[in-house]
């Protein structure tokens, strides 16, 4: 069984026997870009969240998981909203952190890794972008739809560049439920979505 959710459940960080690890996937509505929270337990609990390449996913739908076959089509072949050309570079897929915050900050985003250049769309509203090499440094860019992912994701980018380029992320939990992810310097922070309740939780 595998499974992803919005922030660490505290009851579960709480049994961890003195010197004991776990961990678990944090999954966001961009599940193109996991993150993979390791929790440890030596005085008191700790945590950081790393960025990785493969992750579990939370159950949310194929829809929102993958672009399906016709909204790539779409973006494959459509004229977009507008094209520009443009020198700034997207981020590298092994930037990682950069990408998860981009999920956290810009939520609703998928990838899709098997086209060419860098191909993203929001199945939520219909946008989409396409951004692809046309010479040194040079990138053509087409986007669509109400979201601009392109200065989406380097709003994120260079705000992830200014807090030095991290890696891997501090996690803090308050015993009150409330997580934030944050860099060493406090530069670029987000807070974590509650865990829902269900019905047979105890209130």
């Amino acid at each position: 069984m595998s499974f992803a959710v919005p922030q660490v459940p505290l009851a579960l960080a709480s049994q961890l026997a003195p010197g004991g690890r776990a961990l678990m996937t944090l999954g966001t509505s961009s599940p193109s870009w996991p993150g993979l929270a390791l929790i440890t337990k030596t005085g008191e609990v700790e945590a950081e969240l790393q960025a990785v390449e493969f992750g579990h996913r939370g159950g949310v739908g194929f829809d929102r998981l993958f672009l399906s076959t016709s909204f790539r089509e779409r973006i494959a072949t459509d004229e977009g909203r507008w094209i520009q050309h443009s020198r700034l570079v997207p981020p590298a897929d092994t930037e990682r952190a950069m990408w998860l915050a981009l999920g956290h900050f810009h939520p609703g985003l998928v990838c899709h890794f098997g086209a060419d250049g860098l191909t993203i769309g929001a199945p939520g509203c219909g946008s989409w972008m396409r951004a692809r090499p046309v010479g040194h440094r040079r990138w053509e860019v087409t986007v669509d739809g109400p979201r601009d992912i392109w200065a989406e994701i380097h709003d994120v980018a260079e705000r992830w560049r200014a807090a030095g380029s991290p890696h891997t992320y501090r996690l803090q939990m308050d015993p009150a439920g409330a997580q934030r992810v944050t860099t060493s310097c406090n530069t670029l922070t987000w807070s974590l979505p509650d865990i829902p309740r269900t019905s047979g939780d105890v209130q």
